[in-house]
């Protein structure tokens, strides 16, 4: 079994980048790259852990290590991805970014006393700070979502020319650009508040676990569990593309980790190039709403509603596993249209085997998702899965080199009551003890391949935190021109006008905005624009609060999958060898039969836990829930248990409706058709 999953990880490589076109830096540029890297590692952990700072402060230190990194990395021009040094300019320029972040802490004082009147020297550092957020944004995230923002920007500076019921009354241009860096409403808003503090955190602990093995015991226990079953490599796929969404936010790092083992072997057992990677993109940007480690969206939707994260993850749990249910209901109707077999029974392990070996991966896991359900805060929560996944990868490297079991036994009791101590005295003493474990590790044999690995996942955190930053940095122009000139409440009274007449018109423009917003920008400025312009409205026509923010979180997402911009599409066509776009509309197919829990959840928010909702409400709807999928994956695979007819296709789907639409008697009528189509189905398939 080991075989097969070292064989099908390495089989095909990939050098698809999730964040622009990296240079392939050598020598003295590598290495301050990664000191750079480390550095700004080491300050993110210092600020979960001591809060050194005033939060704006810590914003703008944020912000000057993402420029200062991106300038050394990313070159201007995909041509430089060949460059194996920096050039002279690109160093100037991330040296006077990494300069400018300082400006906050040498001046903050002054800048609150003469906040609304800037200097000259205010608005000359706000100016060139926003003009490198720019271009760092360019680099990394692309042209479109640094157009959308600089069209938002155009807008406040212009706006009072455009017609009435869009115009703004005007802005000076110290007005505007002190709205961008200056305060806390722009450039250094909650988006970079949430990525300097959650996030930062959050994508450092799921690389400690991936570098602790986890990948590989998560790809284990889904081989062992569905691998057999028609169908097995994919279903493979989907388990352990969910698996891994429980400590990774990012669907593209999803691809690129898991999808190095399983399209390849999809492929290798007959399904073809395109829906491999398609079924991976789609159970990967799962990801980012599977709890307990979800995607940035999620901390920004904390933040922005003032609600504990643990309300996000309720809402979000049941929505996930829906997700997850489409994506395994879909490749399991697409093997049975093709005849597919599942994986032999020699090539797949015992799962209980492999989880009484390497249970201890999940020991953090389980701490987070404790701390998080039991009132410590997000930040605490992640700090404290750092230093537990830290503590794990150090002592497994001693208690290796232990001899004896009962010694063995008596180092993990000592280990587990030094990290304990925490409760009572806080992180200082875990620090301490993870600070011992290092002196420790340089002296026992092997130990200095456990500190490299831990080295590695330090810089590969700060690596993987570059797209997500700049985005977050980058998006608080959108929100700081909103803030400035109200623009929000245009967009938002269509809605409600709309709204009037059809909940469900308005429910579909919005759902409409977010996917075409989505095919040019990621996640995370898809979910701000839309849900500062749109989930008000929402909210206005009766939609609960935390509903209208996932209603938009989860069309985010789908978004994500659709081109012409579907990253998670373009990472997998990097595995599977094949055309990015037949992926992405592929990708959209697959997920399609999800599309209908969103619109679900708002007509009956127990879907999402909200409203005090009786344990059968809830088992209530999310049976009608499967069934409405059930009956979707049908008519879009055109297949049960044997091919479906088109009429019978187009009865799936008008069936599946009815169980969506929530009006009077479209329930009774969904339940009914639906047992008596699953009926008809079975009786003809056994006629056959």
């Amino acid at each position: 079994m080991s075989a097969l999953l070292h064989e099908e990880a390495h089989e095909e490589a990939s050098d698809f980048e999730e964040h622009g076109h990296q240079r392939q830096l050598l020598g003295w540029a590598s290495r301050l790259v990664m000191f750079g890297a480390l550095a700004f590692s080491a300050y993110q952990i210092s600020v979960a852990a001591f809060h050194p700072f005033s939060s704006l402060i810590i914003r703008s230190l944020h912000v000057s290590f993402l420029i200062f990194l991106i300038f050394m990395l990313y070159p201007a021009t995909p041509k430089g991805r060949s460059q194996t040094s920096i050039p002279w300019y690109d160093l100037l320029l991330s040296l006077f970014g990494f300069a400018l972040g300082f400006y906050h802490l040498v001046f903050e004082a002054e800048l609150i006393e003469r906040s609304g009147d800037p200097t000259i020297m205010d608005l000359v550092v706000a100016t060139a700070a926003s003009i490198l957020v720019f271009e760092a944004a360019r680099r990394v995230v692309g042209w479109a979502l640094t157009l959308v923002c600089g069209a938002f920007l155009a807008y406040g500076f212009f706006g009072q020319y455009l017609p009435l019921s869009i115009a703004h009354r005007g802005f000076g241009f110290d007005q505007i650009v002190g709205q961008l860096y200056l305060g806390s409403d722009g450039i250094l808003g909650t988006p970079t508040l949430v990525s300097a503090t959650y996030i930062f955190l959050f994508i450092l602990f799921g690389t400690f676990l991936e570098n602790a093995g986890m990948i590989r015991l998560f790809n284990a226990l889904a081989l062992g569990l569905v691998g057999r079953a028609q169908g097995g490599p994919a279903k493979v796929a989907v388990i352990s593309s969910g698996l891994m969404g429980t400590i990774s936010g990012s669907g593209v790092a999803n691809v690129l980790t898991v999808g190095q083992f399983t399209i390849p072997l999809m492929k290798r057992f007959g399904y073809t190039p395109v829906f491999a990677g398609a079924v991976e993109a789609t159970a990967s940007m799962g990801g980012q709403i599977m709890p307990p480690v979800m995607g940035a969206v999620a901390f920004i939707m904390a933040e922005t509603l003032n609600v504990p994260y643990s309300d996000i993850v309720m809402a979000a749990i049941i929505p996930a596993l829906l997700y997850y249910f489409t994506a395994f209901w879909m490749v399991h109707l697409e093997a049975g249209r093709l005849k597919l077999l599942g994986i032999p029974e020699d090539q797949c392990p015992n799962p209980w085997k492999e989880l009484k070996a390497s249970w201890y991966l999940a020991l953090p896991l389980a701490a987070l998702v404790y701390m998080l359900f039991h009132g410590f805060t997000p930040m605490f929560a992640g700090m404290m899965g750092l230093t537990l996944t830290s503590v794990l990868i150090l002592g497994a490297a001693i208690a290796a080199r232990i001899s004896q079991t009962a010694l063995r036994y008596v180092f993990w009791f000592a280990l587990g009551l030094s990290a304990a101590s925490f409760i009572e005295w806080g992180i200082v003493p875990v620090l301490g003890v993870i600070a011992f474990l290092v002196v420790l590790n340089f002296v026992v044999q092997g130990g200095r391949d456990t500190l490299q690995t831990m080295k590695n996942a330090l810089i590969d955190g700060a690596k993987q935190a570059l797209g997500v930053g700049i985005a977050c940095a980058i998006v608080g122009v959108i929100i700081g021109v909103l803030t400035l000139t109200g623009a929000a409440s245009n967009f938002a009274g269509f809605i409600l006008e709309v709204g009037e007449k059809s909940l469900f018109l308005s429910l579909l423009l919005t759902m409409v905005a977010c996917l075409i917003l989505g095919m040019g920008i990621p996640t995370i400025p898809n979910y701000i624009i839309t849900s500062s312009i749109a989930a008000p409205a929402l909210l206005k026509l009766g939609v609960p609060l935390i509903v209208s923010h996932m209603f938009v979180f989860y069309f985010g997402i789908m978004a994500d999958l659709t081109p012409p911009v579907a990253l998670a599409a373009f990472a997998a066509a990097s595995i599977a060898k094949v055309s990015a776009m037949k992926i992405g509309f592929k990708a959209t197919q697959i997920a399609i039969a999800g599309f209908v829990v969103p619109f679900m959840a708002v007509y009956d928010p127990a879907l999402m836990l909200q409203g005090d909702p009786t344990w059968i409400a809830v088992v209530y709807i999310v049976v009608k829930a499967l069934l409405a999928i059930f009956l979707w994956g049908c008519a879009a695979i055109g297949y049960l248990w044997s091919p479906l007819h088109m009429f019978e296709r187009v009865i799936a789907a008008s069936i599946a409706a009815l169980l969506v639409a929530a009006i009077p008697l479209t329930d009774q009528a969904g339940f009914t058709l639906g047992a008596l189509f699953i009926a008809w189905n079975w009786w003809k398939t056994r006629k056959r």
